[in-house]
This record gives C-alpha cells, sequence and structure tokens, in this order.
C-alpha cells in the first residue's frame, strides 16, 4: 500500500513538472486579444446556491456548456456573449436529489434540455469588471438576467497552448419567475449563481 502511493506522489510530481511553472498570464484587460472566443467547457461552471428552510445554504453546479464571446478590448460596448448549458448536467452531492432536480417538479430537463443565456449589453464596471445584462431561458422561461464579471486572466494554456480568456461571474435569480417553484418560501426562491467561464479563441 504505501509502495503505491510513493508511486503515485511520484507520478503526480512529474506530471506538474511538465507544466512550465511561469505560464505568462495577464490580468491587464486591455491585453486580452480581440476576436470570437468558444467557451472551453471543462473549465467552465454554474455554480448554484440558495436557502434550505432557513437552516442551510445548499449548492448544486451546471456544466458542459457550449457557446461563444465575442470580445474586443477596446469596443467593449459592442461585446457579446450567447452560452447554453445542458440542464441535465445538473449536480448535488446527493444522488437522489440530483434526481429530482433533474424531473418535471423542478428543471424537468427531459422537456427543457437547455439553458441559454445570451447578452444584450456589456457596460464597464471598472478597470477589469464589466456588468453584463441579458436574456436567460429556463424551464421554457425567458427573463432579464444581470451579472457582475471580472476578469480573472488571460494567456496561453500551457498544456493545450490555446489562448484563452477566463472570467468569473455572479447574479441572482428567482427560480419561481421560470416556472420553478416547489417548495417556496420554504426552500429559497432567490437563487445564486457564481460562474467560471473559461474561453478560447477561434483560428
Amino acid at each position: 500500500m504505501k509502495t503505491r502511493t510513493l508511486a503515485a506522489a511520484l507520478a503526480a510530481t512529474l506530471a506538474c513538472a511538465a507544466v512550465p511553472a511561469s505560464a505568462q498570464v495577464s490580468r491587464d484587460p486591455a491585453t486580452v486579444k480581440a476576436g470570437t472566443y468558444k467557451v472551453e467547457p471543462y473549465h467552465t461552471q454554474v455554480a448554484f446556491s440558495l436557502s434550505h428552510f432557513g437552516l442551510t445554504e445548499y449548492s448544486g453546479f451546471f456544466s458542459g456548456a457550449s457557446g461563444t464571446l465575442t470580445l474586443d478590448p477596446a469596443k467593449p460596448a459592442a461585446d457579446k456573449l450567447d452560452v447554453t448549458i445542458p440542464v441535465d448536467s445538473v449536480l448535488t452531492t446527493v444522488p437522489k436529489l440530483t434526481g429530482e432536480l433533474k424531473g418535471d417538479k423542478w428543471f424537468d430537463a427531459a422537456k427543457y434540455p437547455t439553458a441559454e443565456f445570451v447578452s444584450t449589453k456589456v457596460t464597464l464596471a471598472g478597470k477589469a469588471s464589466a456588468i453584463i445584462n441579458g436574456t436567460l431561458t429556463l424551464h421554457g422561461v425567458t427573463k432579464p438576467v444581470s451579472l457582475k464579471a471580472h476578469l480573472v486572466g488571460a494567456g496561453l494554456n500551457p498544456i493545450d497552448k490555446a489562448y484563452t480568456v477566463g472570467f468569473s461571474a455572479s447574479g441572482t435569480i428567482k427560480r419561481s419567475q421560470f416556472g420553478i417553484s416547489a417548495y417556496v418560501p420554504y426552500i429559497g426562491d432567490d437563487v445564486r449563481l457564481t460562474i467560471a467561464g473559461a474561453f478560447e479563441l477561434k483560428p
């Protein structure tokens, strides 16, 4: 057992050593390359949290996003974002609950398989932050949503050499407005979203 543990640790160390220790990442928006980006799905996640009977905050997340980002640091008002997420990707730490969330009492993933956010306006809110206004289509309902986004970094991914830009974003929606009202108000209506978005520059 100890031998296998040491071997695993050595393998992990060698794998890390293959990655450059000083990847060139910029956090200056002015240096970000203009162009059309595609969602990098493996490092893009949408986490959600809401009150559970006023006793705890319960969380889960979605993954497997696809879509595009048109970005130009010199013309931020012209930036466009269109992201689609498979609802069936919903995941919690309780398998039974995950299954229930996919059912018709909650997200009804069979009838409404995707959620989509499309930006309508981008407004700078500081050197590296912006307010992204847009529409969210979820559970067959489209409503306006506002997200606060912040540049995390931009540069070459040291593994696949793809030029990548990453953002964090947050916002709050009321699930009842999208027709998902099971157990409101005992289980919170306000759903807080925390988003990690990674985008790769298209050739």
